[in-house]
């Protein structure tokens, strides 16, 4: 009899539960469209250097903040360029890493396209924390996906 009044609790409380992690998770899905549009710049570039430093935020605390440098092959919105500098919380100084989990970590060589927001000191900040860098594999296409780069092209010159 025990055992039935356990498993009744857990299937009345499940939803709750379920519903609970649902709202936790926060809003509705930004689209590709939307994320085209909300951004300053789009890029399609190749990561060639990353340097992690202290930097003061906002709010006053201290973080590493990377400076990745990025070679822009392709610009699918704003004003072209052969090169974008972005600054991305996170990174390496010494052995002490800091990782931001609503960002990705970026190395050499990587390859994504970059929805990018500017800053005051010229420098870009990825749109959306970490919906605004979808990295690409060797056959263009979104890691973790079955979007491609034709497909965000294509996106792209229907928004502007």
């Amino acid at each position: 009899m025990k055992d039935w009044r356990v498993r009744a609790y857990l299937l009345a409380i499940l939803p709750v539960i379920a519903g609970s992690n649902v709202i936790a998770a926060g809003g509705r899905p930004i689209d590709i469209p939307e994320r085209i549009r909300g951004a300053g710049r789009v890029v399609v570039a190749q990561v060639t250097t990353v340097t992690a430093n202290w930097r003061t935020n906002s709010y006053g605390d201290q973080l590493i903040v990377s400076q990745v440098a990025l070679r822009v092959e392709e610009t699918l919105k704003g004003t072209p360029a052969a090169a974008a500098m972005l600054n991305l919380e996170g990174g390496t100084i010494g052995n002490l890493t800091l990782h931001v989990s609503s960002l990705p970590s970026l190395s050499a060589g990587e390859r994504a396209v970059f929805f990018l927001d500017p800053t005051s000191d010229g420098s870009t900040i990825p749109h959306l924390k970490g919906l605004g860098i979808l990295k690409l594999d060797q056959n263009n296409q979104v890691r973790g996906s079955s979007l491609r780069l034709d497909d965000i092209r294509r996106m792209a010159s229907s928004v502007k």
